[in-house]
């Protein structure tokens, strides 16, 4: 009689380089003869992919753990990512859990599970400091959604002060062309429409001393076969008027750009360490609009950073509020163990933090009604994801979510013209026009 197969689920949290990494490791589990289960379900083994930028994401990790031993108790659990390269012994410490694996080892995570079994002495396993860590494991999202997550670039030679990335992943390095041309062949055989480019840096994607982000992005331009690419973020200063001018031109790199600002004061960006001022990254995005009017921009921004005062935070929403682009990620600053910023003076109070998140998200409400408004009864490519209460859900090319009633027949997966018509408690609705031929 034939055993019944080993049942393993996935948590991630994080990037999504984190979920490009999480669905490669979900793939070899499967091809080892594991079945693949919803992590609300009862496992025999769960795998927490695990973010270490904010503390909501390490008190989200110790939920996680809890929620999978009280489905199943006698379950082993493995922690990779992020926050397993970083507090190793914090995790073993705060949670029940097996396998720890640092990031040169998460991707032998199957060799490692023989060396551990529930209830004995939790096991670390880090064979080298982040700083011996070489070499780019290629790794892409499938099987989940209508669209994949492709791992280009890993690791951050940025020195940014409130930033783990760097000591959790790395150096900066890349992926060779021809093995993402062939991931990308790869993707578009099992029928995902769009692909979005992904990493810690991805403007910083570089191989071999012959490619950049721009000619990688060349090659990409000239795939008949692939209809959707992303660039997932890309920092101003390296955000060049040659990939801005490309975009413009192409017929499959789609026309969204996701740039962080992170604060609109130059007192606070060097304290940040980041590696432009104000200005650069006003000059990207009037660039962005001379050429792509209709392009959605998005940004993030840090509040609460040490140092910034009531002046700088409203310089800050001056700026934003004065640019034309489409949406804010705001996020609250959250002091992180072992980074430069945690030891600057002019800490901001929490609450303070609080209301200046409060303020931004308000304007990227703004922001985002005010530009879908902008685009009302023109026609946008929407690829469709969902359908849920009689409604088509999707994303159009610029990156605006929209609702369209339903139609007969199999319209999911699909790349549809759609025509924006309506906006209503703050959704967006477009009525169907047809299939892009």
């Amino acid at each position: 009689m034939t055993a019944p197969k080993q049942k393993v689920a996935f948590h991630t949290l994080g990037c999504k380089l984190n979920y490009a990494e999480t669905s490669t490791i979900a793939r070899r589990f499967e091809a080892a003869g594991y079945e693949h289960i919803d992590f609300r379900d009862k496992a025999d083994l769960y795998v927490i992919n695990t973010c270490s930028v904010t503390e909501n994401a390490d008190r989200e990790f110790r939920k996680i753990v809890h929620r999978a031993k009280r489905q199943a108790p006698d379950s082993k659990i493995a922690v990779i990512g992020c926050y397993a390269q970083l507090r190793p012994e914090v995790i073993t410490e705060t949670a029940a859990v097996d396998l720890v694996l640092g990031a040169k080892e998460k991707f032998n995570i199957l060799e490692h599970l023989n060396y551990s079994s529930a209830g004995t002495k939790p096991i670390i396993i880090q064979d080298a400091s982040i700083e011996e860590l070489h070499g780019c494991v290629p790794a892409y999202s499938a099987g989940e959604r209508t669209r994949s997550f492709l791992k280009i670039q890993d690791g951050c030679d940025y020195p940014c002060t409130y930033c783990t990335i760097p000591m959790a992943r790395g150096k900066s390095r890349s992926l060779a062309p021809d093995i993402l041309l062939q991931q990308i062949h790869e993707i578009v055989d099992q029928g995902i429409q769009e692909i979005v480019l992904t990493g810690v840096n991805v403007g910083d994607y570089s191989y071999g001393g012959r490619h950049d982000l721009l000619t990688l992005l060349k090659m990409i331009n000239a795939l008949p076969e692939l209809k959707r690419v992303r660039i997932s973020s890309i920092e101003p200063n390296l955000l060049t008027d040659d990939i801005i001018k490309l975009v413009a031109e192409s017929t499959n790199i789609l026309p969204h750009f996701h740039i962080p600002l992170q604060a609109g004061s130059d007192t606070i960006l060097k304290l940040m360490k980041r590696r432009y001022g104000v200005q650069v990254f006003v000059d990207r995005i009037h660039k962005v609009r001379e050429l792509l009017p209709n392009a959605g921009i998005g940004i993030d921004v840090i509040v609460g950073f040490p140092g910034e005062g009531a002046q700088e935070f409203q310089a800050t929403y001056n700026l934003l509020d004065a640019l034309d682009v489409s949406y804010l990620h705001v996020f609250t600053y959250s002091e992180r163990p072992a980074t430069p910023a945690i030891r600057l003076p002019g800490k901001v109070q929490y609450a303070e933090r609080k209301l200046r998140n409060k303020r931004l998200t308000e304007l990227s409400r703004r922001k985002a009604q005010t530009f879908a408004l902008r685009q009302m009864e023109l026609q946008h490519q929407v690829l469709t994801e969902n359908l849920k209460n009689g409604f088509l859900t999707g994303m159009t090319e610029n990156y605006i979510p929209v609702k369209i009633p339903a139609a007969t027949g199999n319209w999911l997966n699909r790349i549809v013209n759609v025509e924006l018509n309506a906006i209503k408690d703050q959704q967006i609705f477009g009525k169907l026009a047809e299939l892009k031929k």
